[in-house]
């Protein structure tokens, strides 16, 4: 954690009470994990963390208030997925991997942060604009570097310029992010994970470049 941590009458938190809003934070992640957002309360999240309720009003107005903190530092992290696809190569061979990759770092996020995405999600989904608004932080940073990977192929006359880039790229984005939420329930219909990556990197392949994937 960098950077002043203030309590909410405004105090400047010293080093044990960062970790005391810490360790809150880290026992609600691990309790949204196994039960359902609005029955997590202040006095579970409290006596789970070894204090007082007392203690966690210090640093959060209420259960919702530190749910919210727990998605800001995930979406912080979720703008590193641009990485995945800003700079990269959507020719060739190297398509192909920069497909898979992308794929693998959508999976990956997800699944590690499924509880609280899953929460961020509910949100959004009932108009809540502080959830919206992180929701689409997260999907935006990859959303717009596809679209520049779309613009950069038309401009080299690789793909067709009536495709909207934008449309495509939220497409696939949104493809994405549907697909890395429903990871358990794709067992349901007797698929594999072994067997998914693949089929999803075809599609995004195929997506961008308008092209079978050359291996």
């Amino acid at each position: 954690m960098t950077g002043q941590v203030r309590t909410v009458d405004g105090r400047v938190a010293g080093r044990r009470g960062q970790a005391t809003r810490q360790k809150l934070l880290d026992c609600l992640g691990e309790m949204l994990s196994s039960s359902p957002y609005r029955d997590v309360k202040v006095i579970d999240v409290a006596r789970k963390a070894g204090t007082s309720p007392a203690t966690f009003y210090q640093y959060f107005p209420d259960v919702e208030g530190a749910v919210l903190e727990l998605a800001e530092e995930m979406a912080k992290e979720g703008a590193g997925l641009t990485e995945l696809v800003s700079g990269r190569s959507w020719v060739g061979k190297a398509a192909w991997q920069t497909s898979e990759e992308l794929v693998d770092g959508f999976l990956d996020f997800w699944r590690k942060h499924d509880a609280i995405l899953r929460v961020v999600d509910l949100g959004a989904a009932e108009g809540d604009k502080r959830f919206y608004k992180i929701r689409m932080k997260i999907l935006n940073s990859v959303t717009n570097s596809l679209t520049d990977a779309v613009k950069e192929l038309q401009a080299k006359g690789k793909i067709d310029k009536e495709v909207s880039a934008a449309a495509m790229a939220g497409s696939l984005v949104a493809m994405l992010a549907a697909v890395a939420g429903h990871q358990k329930g794709f067992t349901t219909w007797g698929v594999k994970q072994a067997e998914l990556k693949p089929n999803l990197a075809l599609l995004v392949h195929l997506g961008i470049t308008g092209k079978k994937p050359v291996r």
